[in-house]
């Protein structure tokens, strides 16, 4: 076993952190950030309204309202630092778990239902929203991002010093440790270097590929890779939303500055199982998870803002009210979702319709058609 990999590891030496476990501000030469107390709560916010649309999510599915859900207890500031440290001008392409990022966004909670149930493959615009549609194809992003990115270059939207420079875009992809063993993970950022790309990996290392840990995926920590492909690597404390923010703000900076591609590891940890459709007591220990509940994102920021008296409990109750309220309309949301006519999934399949998808369609609402009689309607619902 590799010294620093296993996940009952701190993360290092290397590993930029700003809040304590314990709820604790400190400081860090290279990453240090002043954030206002309105910016603080905001995040605090952030992290408990998504946190209890996953747990929602979570409960749905196991009430048969949703195929398969994708958790992302635990790792709820990495993605809330990394979604706020986006200008509307970026562009962010997830994989399949960054809930807290389309919340960052824009997208609301409702609008991932439909991927879950099983009746779209996402409702957002990614032009309008800057974020693309989640990927369920692992690591198939990092390719799309760079590709994206290397037009943000070739367009001159990127390394403007002149009146422009805040106009300056770059691009942030996310992934987790697992995707690093891909090969479009590998592919992306070798294309990202060679042509100095504007983006930033975030690789969320949540210490679990499915059943396999991290030592299974890399002999040397994730964010040393980088230097293989001629770009900076760095490590962050995943679960401290204000070292994430910190790290992310730079690095995407960097990016829009035209200093290339970057990438972060986010040391993390999923504290749910990979997906619903996964049992995580039959690989992990349960003393882990404890250890790292120790290390919870959500209630590090709780206890820092109540020490330094940037909230009070009426705060943090009243966050609790919104919490529910969303966990409601979230769930009454699933419940009230139609379902689509099975002539959906022909159409929007090119920009103009295709007469070879046309025909495919008349077929099979015929063939639907003579099941009438056995409980469905001639449009092919069931009844």
């Amino acid at each position: 076993m590799i010294a620093g990999l296993r996940a009952t590891s701190e993360g290092g030496a290397d590993l930029v952190q700003l809040l304590t476990p314990e709820g604790q501000r400190v400081t860090h030469p290279d990453f240090d950030i002043d954030v206002s107390a309105e910016q603080l709560r905001g995040m605090y916010r952030d992290m408990v309204l998504i946190r209890r649309a996953d747990r929602e999510g979570n409960a749905l599915q196991r009430q048969g309202q949703l195929g398969i859900w994708v958790p992302l207890l635990g790792q709820e500031a990495a993605q809330i630092g990394a979604g706020r440290a986006l200008r509307p001008q970026d562009m962010a392409f997830p994989s399949y778990r960054e809930h807290g990022v389309a919340w960052c966004r824009g997208v609301d909670p409702t609008e991932l239902l439909g991927i879950f149930r099983g009746t779209d493959h996402g409702s957002w615009d990614p032009h309008e929203t800057g974020l693309g549609l989640y990927t369920i194809v692992i690591g198939n992003q990092c390719l799309n991002a760079t590709g994206y990115a290397m037009g943000q270059k070739f367009d001159g939207k990127v390394g403007n010093s002149d009146r422009d420079a805040s106009e300056n875009e770059a691009t942030m992809v996310f992934f987790g440790d697992g995707a690093t063993s891909q090969g479009d993970v590998h592919e992306g950022m070798v294309w990202a270097s060679v042509y100095d790309a504007p983006v930033v990996f975030f690789c969320q290392n949540n210490q679990w590929a499915i059943s396999e840990p991290t030592e299974r995926q890399s002999r040397v920590p994730l964010y040393e890779r980088a230097r293989g492909y001629g770009f900076p690597g760095i490590r962050v404390d995943g679960n401290d939303v204000l070292a994430s923010l910190a790290v992310s703000q730079w690095a995407l900076d960097e990016a829009r500055n035209g200093n290339g591609p970057l990438l972060i590891e986010a040391f993390t940890y999923r504290m749910d199982a990979h997906t619903t459709s996964d049992d995580a007591t039959r690989y992990r220990m349960d003393d882990e998870l404890q250890a790292w509940k120790l290390k919870d994102p959500v209630e590090r920021l709780r206890v820092h803002l109540l020490r330094e008296e940037l909230a009070d409990q009426d705060f943090v109750d009243e966050v609790e009210r919104e919490a529910d309220e969303l966990a409601t309309r979230f769930r009454q949301f699933c419940f009230d979702m139609p379902e689509p006519p099975p002539e959906r999934i022909f159409s929007a399949v090119y920009a103009e319709e295709s007469p070879v998808v046309a025909a495919q369609r008349d077929d099979y609402l015929q063939y639907l058609s003579g099941f009438a009689d056995a409980g469905h309607d001639t449009e092919g619902s069931v009844r």
